[in-house]
């Protein structure tokens, strides 16, 4: 029997070494990287890039320029639009992070704000040019605009539309509208009233979401929703009173709008259920939020020696956090498909 023993544990030692590479390095193929845009000082050109990776180790590109505003992932490459620089940085991402120096392409001083990208086309919404400018990835060169009255902000794509918010007019008051635009033609096909100030814009089942801050002449901040179904608009105000942000979000299959120091959700009416906020930090330093796989992305910054990102669960624990560079604006994540 102690022969017998010893034959069997010889063939499964085979077997289970015959099924695994003692020298594999699968353990230490990265699956996901997930990229901070920290915006720096308005007119430093110290605008960063942090990458976190899932052991937790932080990475950094330094001195990207002038007002790092928003990034989007795009396959295999990082797509970084840069305001006060008026250009836009594309490098090309692998398991190590971004390969450097990346290109470069000149916005022409248009001051890019937000981007989505659409069958290997950037569209990117513009302040000093009031336009959304069209991008080819195959030769990086701006092939059209889309002229638009006032300043745009967000731009999103629900699968056959781009949606667009007119957040200020020229003079920097407070403007209305979102716009819906035919990709085929360029074509604006419907303005929508949306009251004050849409600063966030997110789809969900066919609807619009829009989340909206506006100013009074005292500089006194007022929040409110939107919601866009088909041609009926809904509206809802919370007033001056209310700590809300500027962000809708989708998650775990609800829409959520940044509210008091964290995240709640909102009702079908666009009552905020404050009683289920996620997250429960300072407001004033509350600069970002996003939606990272099952958890939720806080940027908080006081403009000065506070730069962090902490990672909230669904629960509402924080479970990660990371000193990042100067104002943490917006995210995005890669995985390594």
């Amino acid at each position: 029997m102690r022969n017998y023993s010893l034959k069997l544990f010889a063939l499964l030692f085979l077997i289970i070494n015959g099924c695994t590479d003692p020298t594999s390095p699968s353990e230490d193929i990265i699956e996901e990287l997930v990229f901070v845009a920290c915006e720096g000082n308005f007119g430093a050109s110290n605008g960063s890039i942090h990458i976190i990776k899932p052991d937790g180790e932080l990475d950094f590109v330094e001195n990207v320029g002038d007002v790092v505003q928003s990034l989007e992932v795009y396959g295999d490459k990082l797509i970084v639009l840069v305001n006060n620089s008026h250009k836009i940085k594309i490098y090309d991402i692998d398991e190590d992070g971004l390969k450097l120096p990346g290109i470069t392409v000149s916005t022409e001083n248009s001051s890019p704000r937000e981007l989505v990208v659409v069958n290997d086309k950037i569209y990117f919404t513009n302040w000093n040019t009031k336009d959304v400018k069209v991008l080819n990835l195959y030769n990086y060169v701006i092939e059209s605009s889309i002229p638009v009255d006032g300043l745009p902000e967000s731009i999103i794509f629900d699968g056959s539309h781009l949606w667009v918010g007119i957040m200020m007019n020229e003079d920097y008051s407070s403007a209305n509208t979102v716009l819906k635009i035919d990709i085929e033609d360029n074509s604006i096909i419907n303005t929508y009233d949306v009251d004050l100030g849409p600063t966030s814009i997110v789809e969900q089942g066919g609807k619009i979401y829009v989340a909206r801050t506006y100013y009074d002449e005292n500089f006194n901040a007022y929040y409110g929703s939107t919601k866009i179904d088909g041609d009926v608009v809904n509206k809802k105000n919370y007033g001056s009173g209310v700590a809300c942000g500027g962000s809708v979000l989708k998650y775990n299959n609800q829409i959520y709008r940044s509210y008091d120091g964290g995240i709640a959700p909102l009702e079908e009416n666009l009552d905020i259920r404050s009683s289920a906020k996620i997250g429960s930090y300072s407001f004033e330093q509350v600069y970002s939020t996003e939606i990272i796989g099952d958890n939720i992305y806080f940027g908080l910054t006081n403009y000065a020696d506070l730069n962090q990102v902490k990672v909230v669960d669904t629960n509402g624990s924080e479970i990660s956090t990371y000193d990042v560079g100067i104002i943490p604006g917006d995210f995005a994540v890669w995985k390594n498909d």
